[in-house]
């Protein structure tokens, strides 16, 4: 019984870092910019530059970097928002088939289960990182929805057969 349980879980969590993995694969994050040298370098705990024409390029260089940084930013809640929709419905689709195709197959159904609902958690935390309201909003309502489905499909169904 208990070893049932360990591979019910070891299912579950190894088919979410799947999909996490398949995702990071096939449809990469954008790249943190490197700030430039003479950025780091004066990031030091030294003395601010006293000649002149060093403190201004300094400044119109973090300037550059600034808008480097809002660019990431953007592609990185586009990114976060598409990593959120596709891993919602990889959860979505993986709870279908643990339902359905392996229903006559419990163990293997349990464990595809938890991995859905772990992917749809996963979803979940992604979304919060996309900057959209309203989508958030959606991935919850869904998240939401398709626990009580899950819950009723798999725990109050089954007893109302028997």
């Amino acid at each position: 019984m208990m070893l049932k349980l360990v591979y019910t879980i070891f299912i579950g969590v190894l088919l979410a870092i799947f999909v996490g993995v398949g995702i990071a694969s096939f449809y990469p994050g954008p790249q943190y910019p490197e700030p430039p040298i003479l950025l780091k370098l004066y990031k030091l705990p030294t003395e601010p530059p006293t000649d002149p024409t060093i403190s201004a390029k300094l400044q119109k260089e973090q300037e550059v970097y600034d808008e480097v940084l809002k660019t990431f930013k953007e592609k990185m809640e586009k990114y976060n928002r598409d990593v959120s929709i596709i891993s919602l419905i990889a959860a979505i689709l993986i709870l279908v088939i643990s339902l359905t195709l392996f229903r006559q197959l419990l163990i293997i159904a349990d464990g595809l289960l938890l991995g859905g609902v772990i992917t749809l958690l996963y979803s979940v935390a992604r979304v919060f990182g996309s900057g959209d309201d309203k989508l958030r909003f959606l991935v919850v309502s869904v998240g939401l929805a398709v626990a009580l489905i899950l819950g009723y499909l798999k725990f109050i169904e089954p007893s109302k057969n028997k």
